[in-house]
Parts: structure tokens; sequence; C-alpha cells
């Protein structure tokens, strides 16, 4: 059992909440019971290390098996040493180590994907985590993030899924102008969500066909030039007195308005 929260072992999976250590050495933190469970339901592979309080594992058996039956030990913590661990104040007792696995623009793009969200410089985690999860809700067939987008393992991005992360394609630090050809060359029209963009209601015709939405910053939605390389750009109606959407809320209604339009014409 790992009882000194100051080892060296428990300070190297710390640092992991910093970018700097994620980018040196290609792992990532999850925390909490669920994050296991989903990780080593999809993608058991990237699993690196996992740790858990006896507390959490009798609580958990689905977590406990799971890892046995992926052929990964389950390496037991003191309470002090899961809380030195995570990012979280509560972090339910599991704490593991990933490797990140993005895919490439490439592989996204030769699927022939019919359903994509494409996030330029989304900056908040809790959007971008949502967004994923939205997205793998709706049957969207991939993400494709930019350079400029918040690094989607980053640990309040992972728990901001819910598993979501290891469900779908991941495409990271992608060029958007690279992206957008990519998505023209694979047969998919490239929408903008922006405040002033056309009238949603009067192109949703148009969503049955393949897709891909593009979204912006938070405060200030997308730049010219990235307007500029979409081939339409639509906005969502406001019929209330609300200033605007949140940017994850107005992403889960383009997405799955997509999804609707695409199930509806087959």
């Amino acid at each position: 059992m790992l009882e000194n929260p100051r080892s060296p072992r428990v300070r190297a999976v710390a640092k992991l909440t910093k970018r700097s250590a994620r980018q040196e050495t290609g792992l990532f933190l999850l925390e909490g019971p669920q994050a296991a469970r989903e990780a080593l339901s999809y993608r058991p592979e990237t699993l690196v290390e996992l740790f858990a309080t006896p507390t959490a594992m009798e609580r958990h058996p689905d977590v406990r098996d799971a890892a046995r039956d992926a052929g990964l030990e389950v390496v037991f913590t003191t309470e002090a040493v899961l809380d030195a661990m995570a990012d979280t104040v509560t972090p339910q007792g599991i704490v593991a180590v990933a490797r990140q696995s993005p895919t490439s623009l490439r592989e996204v793009f030769a699927a022939s994907p019919r359903l994509v969200a494409i996030c330029e410089e989304v900056r908040d985690p809790g959007n971008l985590g949502t967004i994923i999860r939205a997205a793998d809700a709706a049957g969207a067939d991939a993400v494709v993030l930019t350079g400029r987008t918040v690094d989607p393992y980053n640990p309040k991005v992972v728990r901001a899924t819910t598993g979501s992360l290891f469900h779908l394609p991941v495409a990271v630090g992608v060029d958007l102008e690279t992206a957008v050809d990519k998505a023209h060359a694979a047969g998919v029209r490239v929408i903008a969500a922006d405040v002033g963009g056309g009238d949603f209601l009067a192109s949703r015709s148009l969503l049955a066909e393949p897709t891909a939405w593009l979204f912006g910053n938070e405060a200030r939605g997308l730049e010219d030039d990235a307007l500029a390389l979409a081939d339409l750009s639509l906005r969502l109606p406001i019929y209330g007195a609300a200033e605007s959407l949140n940017l994850a809320t107005a992403a889960s209604v383009c997405l799955y308005e997509t999804a609707f339009a695409q199930r509806a014409a087959v």
C-alpha cells in the first residue's frame, strides 16, 4: 500500500494536473469510478496505473473486476495519498493514469464522417468537456480541436466529458484551415455557429447532409478569418429575454438538430 503522500511515485502522478507534465510524459489523470469504468470498458489499453483506497474497491467491485480482466494491477493507497494525487477535493477513492491517444485529422476524415464538431479557441475546460460529451451523445463521428483550444487532457475537461473522451475520436492541436480543407475534401459542409449568422430554421434542410459544426471562443466567438473558412454561418434563435446561450448549450442544440435531421433522412 502507498502510504507516503510525498513519495516520488505520488508526486509524479500529482504533476499530471499540470499541462507541462502531460506534454512531457504523454500521460494524463483520471479521477473517480466513472472515469475509470469508462476507460476500462472502451480503452483499457491506454491505462497505465490504477490507484484506489480499499474502501473504494469494496464500493466499486465492477472497477476492480474490469481492471483484473484488463491485466491491470490495482495499487492500494491511503486516503491521504489519493488526496495528494488528485486535482479534485473529493476524488472518490480512485485515481488512474492513462496514455493520451488522440486521433489524427487524416483518420477522422478518411472515415467518411457525417457529423463532426470542430472547436476553435474554446478556452473553458467545462465547456469543452460538455461539447465532447454532447457530441458523443448525439452520435457524432469525431471532435476536432484546434491548437488554440484548451488541452482536452486537462483534468477539468476529462471530468466534464464523464467518460465520453474514450468513446469517440478526438483530434488535437489541429490547424483550423487544414481541418476545413480536409472536411471539404471528404464532402463535409462546414457550418459556423455564430450570432451574426443566417436563420437556423431556414437552413435546417442542409443539416441532413454531412456536416462539421465550427464552434468558437466563449467570449469573442469566431474571428473573421475563421468565419471566412466556413461554407455558411447560422445563428440559433433566442425566443425569450436571454442575452445569449452558453457555448456548450448552443453546441449541444446544433449537434442534436443535425443528428435529428440526418436520422430522419435515412
